[in-house]
């Protein structure tokens, strides 16, 4: 009896020796791409009405989170800028006579002080700034901005050290390039030159603005970093990444890569068929906001919305059926729906961890 217990045993072990040396199966994978819910379950999609109470359309121009958000609403005779956001909040911050077609742009925050540039339609272009988290009325920093620049980008205005600085193109037959800042308490205008088209980056950095050889360039320092490319490669960058667009023959795209300033790091992105949706390279120096046309949606609002996560390597699917997409100061906004259905939806960037 003892030994048939022992034999027993023994098999029992060689069984279980067999087991533990097979290939465990492996876990499931979810089926289809990457979305926002699957890799970050506790992001949050703000959602907002693409109308104001009042039934004017509001379209977002600057989020401070993904619930506050300045933007302009437009009726038959006036175009206003107002801040919106949680508990009903609404301030009208300006209105201009919409007759003149006003524009609001250039938006940047620090701590309390949210700064804007504005032009009255008659070519005239000014600075302003107020608290975004008080009452008080927005105050006139200057007009005196030079033929000033916007690229649609984060870093039009640029708020650092006590002072709000941007750049315009000096007046002349060389290419020269003027960087302007003004106190943010107010005061006069300082005025630097630096030969060549520029755009401001993350302060102190500017990087190439113009056609040909791009450089990043150190305004306190004076260090300059110039960018390797190919004949067949169309660069933008920001202080960390570059976006290499590569073209093949007959100038199509082929594929969307990033690298380091100094062409080291390189990773393919994306296909061909996928491009940049926004102006800024890798959105905090992680993301990239990409998006490529899909099935849903309205003709005007099919998009895929992507993110590409620099650290993780990966392509992550954000929504689909967009139309205007937009990224500041970390937060990422779209739109969906047409004219009688258009919303807004944001998150921010910042909370997906």
């Amino acid at each position: 009896m003892r030994l048939s217990r022992l034999v027993a045993l023994g098999a029992a072990l060689a069984i279980a020796v067999v087991l533990l040396a097979l290939p465990r199966p492996k876990q499931p994978v979810p089926a289809g791409p990457l979305t926002l819910a699957s890799v970050w379950p506790s992001a949050v999609v703000v959602d907002l009405p693409g109308r104001l109470p009042d039934g004017t359309t509001f379209t977002p121009l600057y989020h401070l989170d993904a619930l506050t958000v300045v933007g302009t609403a437009t009726d038959g005779s006036s175009m206003r800028l107002v801040l919106r956001g949680g508990e009903g909040l609404l301030r009208e911050l300006r209105r201009l006579p919409a007759r003149s077609a006003p524009q609001f742009f250039g938006f940047a925050a620090a701590g309390d002080d949210l700064v804007w540039a504005e032009s009255d339609g008659l070519g005239s272009t000014s600075l302003w700034r107020t608290s975004w988290r008080s009452a008080d009325p927005p105050v006139a920093l200057t007009a005196d901005t030079g033929d000033a620049v916007f690229f649609n980008s984060l870093y039009e205005l640029v708020v650092a050290d006590g002072s709000v600085h941007w750049v315009a193109a000096a007046r002349g037959d060389s290419v020269v390039t003027e960087v302007r800042s003004v106190p943010l308490a107010g005061g006069a205008v300082s005025v630097s030159r630096v030969d060549g088209a520029f755009a401001l980056s993350a302060w102190p950095w500017m990087v190439s603005a113009g056609t040909g050889p791009v450089a990043l360039r150190d305004l306190e320092s004076g260090q300059v970093v110039r960018v390797p490319a190919a004949a067949t490669e169309l660069v933008t960058c920001a202080v960390a990444w570059c976006r290499v667009l590569v073209l093949a023959g007959e100038a199509e795209p082929a594929r969307l890569d990033l690298m380091r300033p100094d062409g080291t790091d390189r990773r393919r992105v994306a296909g061909g068929a996928v491009s940049a949706s926004v102006t800024d390279v890798a959105v905090l120096d992680r993301f990239e906001v990409l998006s490529q046309t899909g099935s849903e949606g309205s003709p005007t609002s099919n998009q895929q919305l992507l993110l590409y996560d620099i650290s993780a390597r990966r392509t992550v699917t954000v929504a689909v059926g967009v139309g205007m997409v937009l990224c500041r100061g970390g937060v990422l906004w779209w739109s969906t729906g047409d004219s009688e259905t258009l919303a807004w939806h944001a998150v921010d960037l910042r909370t997906l961890t």
